[in-house]
């Protein structure tokens, strides 16, 4: 079977997604456009250079719709010849993305691919898209269905993990962030958004607060305690589910749970024969990748699960795992990951991550395996994981390995 390698990586800077977000002004499909132009440029790509494009994007109504993936291909300087399919499992979208294109490699259906996705929250808000699990009685009612943050605060109550355990995970997350733009280690990754005029609008993540601390975290107020005890009442529900549990204690807030930001991400996959007709080399090699589904109440834990799918799958232990990338998308995610998995933590997202910069939905599984490929490179690591939590219940995992 043949072996499928990454050959290049890149992302935009992360802007706040919101009116005065350096980004707003620019489309989801022009970002993708600036984005696979310059992964073709890179990378001296011509004609029909790749088989598909495959894009994940997760709320795909308005400009988000209409299968952007071709719509971006069609905006791009990229051969027309070249197809594009838009995908969406939620927050992994992007990483499933570079999973089905490493998939397609090594089954034969081509020798390279562009796979990667872009989330302009900004512009198109999330929940816009009216998901039938929570919008349908029948269904929601059916699985116990609670907003990601009561699952969060629920993830907390269970593994015993308290407010002064995320603020502090999240002060880390901004200072290593922070000292990851500080030693240039995003630049040979991080592509400058440019305007018609060839102007740069935004070249690095605007999202950051590196002047957090824990008593800026203590005086905020928990985000989704209301919602939780008092209207709609959804502890109740996740009560219901989990009835060994008493009280949901409320830990999370804006800053320790992940940024609304816009952003692009694109990943260049291929076979050796990809590599050799290109003039690139390949810098890792997709080793796995795997998907699982959980329960969709606390919906938030699927990294354990789906990491040791894809370790048993592999053949291999928690331990010959050099470096790990875990969407921060709650602080409670990533700390139960470390929990059980009993990781240290200095070798779980080196750079920051969602928390600092943002989570651009459909983007950011493209993004930390962008960063982990970067880390693992600088740091000289020979394997890392990335893996992300994902709405109604799921995860998804890609062991990378370098060559």
């Amino acid at each position: 079977m043949p072996e499928a390698f990454i050959y290049d990586a890149i992302r935009t800077p992360r802007g706040k997604g919101r009116p005065d977000g350096s980004l707003h002004e620019v489309t989801s499909a022009r970002l993708s456009s600036l984005t696979l132009n310059a992964l073709k440029e890179r990378n001296g790509l011509a004609g029909h250079a790749v088989e598909d494009v495959i894009w994940g994007n997760v709320t795909q109504v308005g400009e988000q719709g209409g299968c952007l993936a071709r719509t971006a291909v069609l905006g791009s300087d990229l051969d027309e010849r070249i197809p594009g399919v838009s995908i969406n499992r939620f927050c992994a979208s992007g990483l499933e993305a570079v999973n089905m294109a490493a998939n397609q490699v090594r089954g034969g259906g081509g020798d390279g691919y562009i796979a990667g996705g872009v989330e302009m929250m900004g512009r198109v808000a999330m929940g816009s898209d009216g998901a039938a699990i929570a919008v349908d009685p029948s269904l929601a009612m059916r699985t116990y269905f609670v907003p990601q943050g009561i699952s969060a605060d629920l993830i907390a109550t269970k593994y015993g993990i308290s407010r002064d355990d995320a603020d502090a995970f999240a002060v880390e997350s901004q200072r290593r962030a922070a000292a990851a733009w500080a030693e240039d280690r995003f630049s040979g990754s991080v592509i400058p958004v440019r305007d018609q005029n060839g102007l740069t609008i935004l070249d690095r993540d605007e999202y950051m607060r590196p002047e957090t601390d824990m008593q800026a975290l203590g005086a905020l107020n928990a985000s989704f305690q209301t919602m939780g005890e008092v209207m709609p009442g959804f502890d109740k529900v996740a009560l219901m589910r989990y009835p060994e549990i008493e009280k949901i204690r409320h830990i999370h807030h804006a800053g320790n749970s992940s940024g609304i930001v816009d952003g692009a991400a694109a990943v260049l996959i291929g076979n050796a024969e990809f590599g050799q007709a290109n003039g690139l080399k390949p810098r890792a090699r997709i080793r796995a990748s795997a998907k699982i589904g959980t329960d969709p109440t606390i919906m938030l834990t699927g990294p354990v699960p789906v990491t040791e799918k894809i370790l048993a799958d592999s053949g291999m232990e928690i331990g010959d795992i050099g470096l790990f990338e875990v969407n921060e998308a709650f602080a409670s995610v990533v700390l139960r990951f470390m929990q059980a998995f009993d990781v240290d933590p200095d070798i779980v997202n080196v750079n920051g991550g969602a928390i600092a910069m943002g989570h651009p939905l459909g983007a950011t599984g493209a993004m930390i395996l962008g960063t982990l490929l970067d880390e693992m490179e600088r740091s000289d690591r020979e394997t890392g994981l990335a893996t992300l939590c994902i709405a109604s219940g799921m995860g998804a995992a890609t062991i990378l390995e370098r060559v």
